[in-house]
């Protein structure tokens, strides 16, 4: 076989190294016949992944769902932002820390949101 010529190294170097030399008919084919069918979920307006600490949201993602025997996954494509998730403080809760205390329902709610909603923490800074 003779040499490769620059052409071809630069068309080679353009495709991404798995792929080089399959046809997408040819890997589309082949996937079904493993059982494995892909299908773009349409009008994505936004996916929210959701953490204890974080949402991650993506705004005008593509979405594609991938079934193959026995699993089901969705590929998500686009560009996430994250927003931290703030934890509710119930009236009920700086009421109590409050009355335990003797602070004032402002200094309760602002002790239990930097001890995370944890009552006994905000109970000991408030009272150091």
């Amino acid at each position: 076989m003779g040499a490769i010529s620059k052409l071809q190294v630069k068309k080679m170097a353009k495709k991404p190294a798995g792929m080089r030399g399959v046809n997408p008919r040819a890997m589309n084919q082949m996937m079904k016949q493993m059982g494995i069918d892909t299908k773009e979920i349409e009008n994505v307006e936004q996916v929210i992944i959701r953490t204890p600490d974080t949402d991650i949201i993506f705004d005008d993602a593509s979405v594609t769902k991938v079934a193959a025997p026995g699993m089901l996954t969705y590929q998500i494509v686009g560009n996430p932002r994250e927003v931290p998730r703030e934890t509710p403080i119930p009236d009920e809760d700086v009421a109590l820390v409050a009355e335990q205390t003797g602070k004032t329902p402002d200094e309760a709610k602002a002790a239990l949101e930097s001890s995370g909603g944890d009552l006994a923490e905000a109970i000991i800074k408030l009272g150091s």
